[in-house]
């Protein structure tokens, strides 16, 4: 400051105060430049327990709801324009306030993804928590969300004729090398691969949200990748299918296969995928092997969940063999 007043002193009042004059002028002005963070009426918020909610609304809802409530000097341009564009965007991705307009199993999806988002640490963002400090989820009130999406509670004992049916159903697809009909790509254009059933398993894992249990297998380039502890980043030509049935319980609580649901992959190439973050995704549903999705953006769901991920290269499963 006082080189500040030294350089002033040199310079005539008549030219250094109309400046200072025309710039705090400038400064006011600009708190008028508002774009809106409309709070309209809360009509389909989630379904939730009070103790969940409240958990949400503290870190997620002043971006991800119809209930913004900003502070004080997040109400300062040029603070307040970065803030109107978050929280626009925030809620374009996921709302709160409006989430129960869609069926069950999305939301269940969307939350799966705030979940995760949180666990890995990208939700609530570092920048915000700084001056939010309320807004930190604690591994205790994380426990607690889990457990409202962790369907192991909410599901009964398995029946012998349930279980039965689904060891049939199994034998068939374990016993198919190739699908019966023709199957169509997916609508970004990737083309189904029958031969993923011949490849090793790399790991497993479970979906909370959606009650399955997932098979994950990778192809020639992962194995050797794998073997010679070249998984972070994985090289190109990886590719991992993700083969997912219904989790039942059985009378001894148990976990066991139920119906087929769906097969996913993932195939590595840096330059063709690099819009989606280097990895192309695909999937298909059901014994008839339907393309997901309604039209060629529905990867934009998979970079979500996938996101997080980055310092894994965007993988979630980490493989049984584990780094060497």
């Amino acid at each position: 400051m006082t080189l500040i007043r030294r350089a002033l002193r040199r310079v005539p009042h008549y030219v250094w105060r109309p400046f200072i004059i025309s710039v705090v002028v400038i400064i006011i002005g600009l708190q008028f430049v508002r774009p809106a963070i409309d709070n309209t009426a809360v009509t389909a918020e989630l379904k939730a327990p009070p103790q969940v909610r409240e958990i949400l609304r503290t870190a997620c809802y002043d971006c991800h709801s119809n209930e913004t409530k900003l502070a004080w000097f997040d109400q300062i341009v040029p603070a307040y324009w970065l803030v109107a564009s978050d929280v626009n965007n925030a809620r374009r991705h996921l709302n709160f306030s409006e989430l129960a307009t869609v069926a069950e199993v999305p939301q269940r999806e969307a939350l799966f993804e705030a979940i995760n988002q949180i666990q890995s640490g990208e939700m609530p963002p570092r920048n915000y928590q700084m001056l939010h400090r309320n807004s930190k989820v604690s591994p205790e009130q994380l426990a607690v969300l889990k457990a409202f999406l962790n369907p192991y509670k909410r599901m009964s004992p398995a029946s012998n004729e349930v279980l039965a049916a689904a060891d049939a159903e199994f034998k068939v697809w374990s016993g198919s090398s190739a699908p019966r009909k023709i199957v169509a790509p997916t609508l970004n254009g990737i083309a189904f691969i029958p031969e993923y059933k011949d490849w090793e398993t790399i790991s497993s894992t479970e979906r909370l949200d959606n009650q399955t249990i997932r098979l994950v297998l990778g192809n020639d380039v992962a194995i050797g990748a794998l073997e010679a502890n070249q998984i972070n980043p994985w090289p190109d030509g990886t590719i991992f299918a993700k083969v997912a049935w219904d989790r039942v319980i059985d009378d001894k609580g148990q976990t066991q296969l139920g119906q087929f649901k769906q097969v996913e992959f993932m195939i590595k190439d840096s330059k063709n995928y690099a819009s989606t973050l280097g990895w192309g995704f695909a999937r298909w549903r059901g014994f008839d092997l339907k393309p997901f999705g309604q039209d060629a953006n529905f990867t934009e769901g998979c970079v979500g969940c996938h996101r997080p991920m980055r310092a894994n290269d965007y993988v979630f499963t980490r493989p049984i063999k584990g780094e060497k």
